[in-house]
């Protein structure tokens, strides 16, 4: 929600998407003035369903903010579930999203697309690995569709370090004086830490910036 926000301040119309009516409907409450967000039900499991949840944004696309995925633990067996779910969620959903971007986007101006990364793939994530892979894909695939949709559209991503989120809880409760040991900048990141760089690399200001990943982890990694 923190970056819709910022979008919505610079006079953008935001469209949603989720698998969660009721989370979608109280996001749009809280943000929308003069019916400028949207929203649409789905998992965009498909190519299919990525397409008709952005066409019903109703216009052309400028663009695209894909922050969905899963952070479950790997526990290492044959059964290939959470690898599945891992690589399904984080990466080939971003994948699909891409391109159903690209085929409905506005042709008239230069657009962008932002992913989510992790600070995982650089370091790595113990007991996460199908996450960690995932993650360390979105990379590889900025890199190639920032080359690919080039001059068209910008691609880039941003790698988060713990930001306090629904998805960080348990980790917080479970390591969070560890892990704050970590951070140069002494705190845990925020949503609006991340929304941010995202609002920088969708605008103008980013005009000459494309398949960089740019890490958002208060200083832990600085190298």
């Amino acid at each position: 929600m923190a970056s819709a926000k910022l979008f919505l301040c610079a006079g953008a119309r935001v469209h949603l998407v989720d698998v969660d009516e009721a989370r979608l409907r109280a996001a749009r409450d809280a943000l929308s003035v003069d019916g400028a967000v949207s929203f649409t039900v789905s998992d965009m499991a498909t190519p299919a369903a990525c397409r008709d949840s952005f066409a019903q944004a109703g216009g052309p696309l400028h663009a695209l903010v894909h922050m969905a995925g899963i952070f479950e633990e790997d526990p290492l067996h044959d059964d290939h579930a959470v690898w599945n779910r891992a690589i399904a969620s984080n990466l080939t959903n971003a994948y699909d999203a891409c391109i159903a971007f690209r085929q409905l986007r506005d042709t008239s101006t230069q657009t962008a697309i932002v992913l989510a990364s992790s600070r995982a793939f650089q370091r790595g994530a113990v007991g996460r690995a199908a996450y960690s892979a995932a993650k360390g894909g979105i990379v590889g695939l900025t890199r190639t569709f920032s080359r690919e949709f080039a001059p068209q559209v910008r691609v880039n991503c941003v790698a988060p370090g713990l930001i306090q989120t629904r998805m960080s809880e348990e980790l917080v409760a479970r390591a969070g004086e560890q892990r704050m040991a970590e951070i140069p900048l002494g705190r845990f990141g925020e949503p609006l830490d991340v929304a941010g760089p995202v609002f920088f690399l969708c605008s103008d200001a980013a005009s000459y910036v494309t398949g960089q990943t740019l890490t958002v982890d208060g200083g832990v990694i600085n190298a």
